[in-house]
């Protein structure tokens, strides 16, 4: 059996869709359900019971997907690898990111990368922070970006680079005026508020809780566009990362006030499956990501070369390899932290 017809069963079971999965690999609606009717027939079992809606799985296909995936991950892989020993890099890279890191951080992350390899290809996703889990484990997606990364069974995940948390105001706020402001400050304090079940939340509770610091919440919402929106309007004050306000600061719709306590850090780690030989192209886009942000750390950082080497397969490690580029297909999903 042809690894195309094994790849398009693998990514209709992946999109849970026959469209997308044509989409993906560049071939008609009919030309994947043949693909996969074609497979069927090899192997003389039903893959996919189309009878329901939607389709599922029947017990030969869960155990020959299980078990496939893994062929044809480990396959491109080496397809790539061989490709790129003496020639640029050429693959693409399939990334899901939290809605503000993609937001904020990541158009100038791929066109830096972009700029270094023309021909490879990054695809960005925006989803909330489950589905960034769900996607990597799946293998929908390459990589994740999250912030409170967890390494589990399932997953890696790799420290990123942290982003300091300040006080948003809107400029009409009596604090707003302030250059610095102490935690417990914000005692009696009306404020917008990120969902309870979020660990952002969490983190905000306890650090405020530890000053001594009871504020009032007047909203809480599960994403940080909505909260900055919230704070524009004079609703009440938030404490957000940094980098996710500086738009609005530059455009004068609100106010950065730092903070006189470094206790309050928004982490930011990347998320890998767990023993997937990732390609090279995700290789080198992890290290970018990683080069990217000791820079912003501080810390010496090298610039970006399409001749650097590759460094094999990445399981979790924190060393990867160099920058990718290529068009950026995003599509935005749940707007979340």
């Amino acid at each position: 059996m042809h690894l195309k017809g094994l790849k398009v069963f693998c990514d209709v079971v992946q999109q849970r869709s026959f469209s997308r999965a044509a989409d993906e690999n560049g071939i008609s609606q009919s030309g994947a359900s043949q693909l996969v009717q074609q497979l069927e027939d090899h192997l003389g079992v039903r893959l996919i019971d189309r009878s329901k809606r939607p389709f599922v799985l029947t017990p030969e296909g869960d155990l020959f997907y299980s078990q496939c995936r893994e062929i044809v991950s480990r396959y491109f892989a080496l397809e790539e690898k061989v490709r790129t020993m003496h020639q640029e890099v050429i693959g693409r890279v399939r990334v899901a990111a939290i809605y503000s890191v993609g937001l904020h951080l990541m158009a100038d992350y791929i066109g830096s990368f972009m700029s270094a390899f023309s021909k490879a290809n990054v695809r960005l996703e925006y989803l909330h922070p489950h589905r960034v889990y769900e996607s990597v484990e799946d293998d929908v997606a390459d990589i994740g970006l999250v912030s409170y990364p967890k390494s589990s069974r399932t997953i890696d995940a790799i420290e990123w680079r942290e982003e300091k948390m300040v006080l948003a105001c809107a400029p009409q706020h009596p604090l707003a005026r302030r250059p610095k402001i102490a935690i417990n400050e914000l005692h009696g304090q009306s404020m917008v508020g990120f969902d309870s079940e979020l660990t952002i939340r969490r983190e905000i509770d306890r650090v405020l809780n530890a000053h001594h610091a009871e504020v009032i919440v007047q909203m809480e919402f599960d994403n940080v566009e909505t909260i900055k929106r919230a704070v524009e309007i004079n609703t009440g004050v938030a404490l957000l990362p940094e980098p996710s306000i500086r738009r609005e600061v530059d455009s004068g719709s609100l106010v950065s006030v730092p903070l006189d306590t470094d206790e309050l850090v928004r982490p930011l780690g990347i998320i890998v499956r767990r023993g997937k030989e990732l390609s090279v192209t995700a290789q080198r886009f992890i290290e970018h990501l990683q080069r990217q942000g000791s820079a912003e750390a501080g810390e010496a950082a090298p610039a970006a070369s399409a001749e650097s080497p590759s460094n094999g397969h990445a399981n979790g490690a924190s060393h990867v390899a160099s920058p990718v580029a290529g068009s950026a297909a995003t599509s935005s999903k749940t707007a979340t932290v």
